[in-house]
């Protein structure tokens, strides 16, 4: 790799704009590798690695971010595009996870990507199945997520609060659902994502606007306390990038770049069914799952009318896969619950395809000897390890939470390193996309198509 030497804050000649281009690219690859050591450099590119890239450079630092593929490969782009308050944590007991989730939505939704972020309803068919001891279980926790909402000072406006409602509003927001013995539903709110990878280019860029080398197609081969030995994958060059402080955000990779960091895989697969397979649906599905007290199907309308239906918690053994594929014993326990609840059943061929990703929790068991619990139960909190050599790795938590987690992990390199630099910024910085927030210098209205699939507030 050619290298370039320079003062060791420099911004690249472009860093005044958000872009990323292969020019730019080309650039800060040439700056970065065999230059002068970086404040910061984060391996991983999801939410959580774009979002300490942001978090570090916004703060002043000088920062490089590389990843083996692309912006969101991983974990990011597989999600069920929720942002959601965690009323899952509330019913085990996770208080502090459930007001964590609570308040980085309402950071998300309000102020730093209302344009990617919207409410979206959801409705619990009260169908035989669902005893009238868990349809009151289910909506004394509804009524609990809300007091989070409330907690976490996100407007009534943003999110509307739950209600009971009829076997008609029933039928009206979710038509395929069977009306034979159908006593009413549960109708609550949470925040949607437009695009999961959307959100990740936006913080890569908004990072970049600060002055963050965004580079993609570098893998990390080997990490340090001060810096990585890295391989371009576009020319196979391999050189070493020098910094202060190194952050290992890469997810369920992380294990295979720190000694001492076991994660347990979890897969969460979800199903793509045609518009045509349900019908209309104004509104999303909550499908309890048989023998369960907390866990959900959910049914996800997409903007484009595709559906997806999701989500498994099953443990992944063994290697892990660049992209994790999506088992037939998955979709057979999803179209299973899913039709537990239809007029009509759907049968494995009306699947048209199925994605799955894999969650990067935290293995928390003493020595990982003995029977590990369920994934389903593994806890969502995430967690911040510095090794014996100083590297800082950040495991577990969830998309909603992304921003936390990085602004954790940027505080851990910072105090850790002794690096110069004040609080976190990123609570209130919106992000590229975001409408302005001037109203005397509104952009240019898109063409409505274009105002359906970025949500933007005009």
């Amino acid at each position: 790799m050619t290298s370039r030497t320079g003062p060791a804050a420099s911004a690249p000649s472009a860093a005044s704009s958000s872009s990323l281009s292969a020019g730019r690219r080309a650039r800060d690859l040439a700056a970065a590798v065999g230059g002068d050591a970086v404040d910061v450099l984060v391996v991983g590119l999801g939410a959580t690695g774009a979002g300490a890239a942001l978090d570090a450079a916004s703060r002043g630092l000088s920062v490089v971010a590389v990843d083996a593929h692309d912006l969101a490969f991983g974990t990011s782009r597989f999600s069920s595009k929720l942002v959601h308050g965690g009323l899952r944590y509330l019913a085990s007991g996770q208080i502090d996870v459930a007001h964590e989730s609570a308040v980085e939505r309402g950071v998300l939704m309000e102020r730093t990507a209302p344009h990617l972020v919207r409410a979206q309803p959801f409705v619990l068919p009260l169908t035989p199945l669902v005893s009238p001891g868990r349809a009151a279980l289910a909506r004394a926790g509804f009524r609990a997520g809300d007091a989070l909402r409330l907690a976490a000072r996100t407007a009534r406006a943003t999110l509307p609060a739950p209600r009971r409602i009829s076997a008609t509003e029933t039928r009206h927001l979710a038509p395929a659902v069977r009306a034979d013995g159908l006593r009413g539903g549960l109708l609550s709110w949470d925040g949607r994502l437009t695009d999961d990878a959307r959100l990740v280019t936006a913080l890569a860029r908004t990072a970049a606007a600060h002055g963050a080398r965004i580079l993609t197609r570098v893998r990390a081969l080997e990490l340090t306390a001060s810096g990585a030995r890295v391989r371009d994958g576009l020319t196979g060059e391999e050189g070493g990038i020098r910094a202060r402080a190194v952050i290992n955000a890469s997810g369920v990779w992380a294990g295979g770049l720190v000694d001492g960091i076991r994660v347990r895989p979890s897969r969460g697969t979800h199903l793509v069914l045609r518009p045509e397979s349900l019908g209309p649906l104004p509104a999303g599905l909550h499908i309890p799952v048989p023998g369960e007290t907390n866990r959900f199907v959910l049914v996800l309308p997409q903007d484009d009318g595709r559906v997806y239906v999701g989500l498994t918690d099953e443990p992944v053994d063994g290697p892990v896969p660049d992209v994790a594929e999506a088992p037939e014993t998955d979709i057979g326990f999803l179209l299973d619950v899913l039709c537990s609840v239809l007029d009509v059943p759907l049968h494995r061929a009306d699947v048209v395809g199925a994605f799955a990703g894999l969650r990067p929790l935290l293995d928390t068991s003493a020595d990982g000897s003995g029977t590990p619990p369920r994934t389903a139960d593994v806890s969502r909190r995430h967690a911040v390890l510095t090794s014996s050599e100083g590297v800082v790795t950040v495991v577990g938590g969830k998309l909603t939470t992304y921003r936390r987690m990085a602004e954790d992990a940027v505080d851990t390199a910072v105090r850790v390193r002794r690096l110069p630099a004040g609080p976190s910024r990123t609570a209130s910085q919106p992000r590229v996309g975001a409408a302005s927030p001037h109203p005397h210098a509104p952009p240019p209205a898109p063409p409505p198509r274009l105002r359906r699939r970025a949500r933007c507030r005009w």
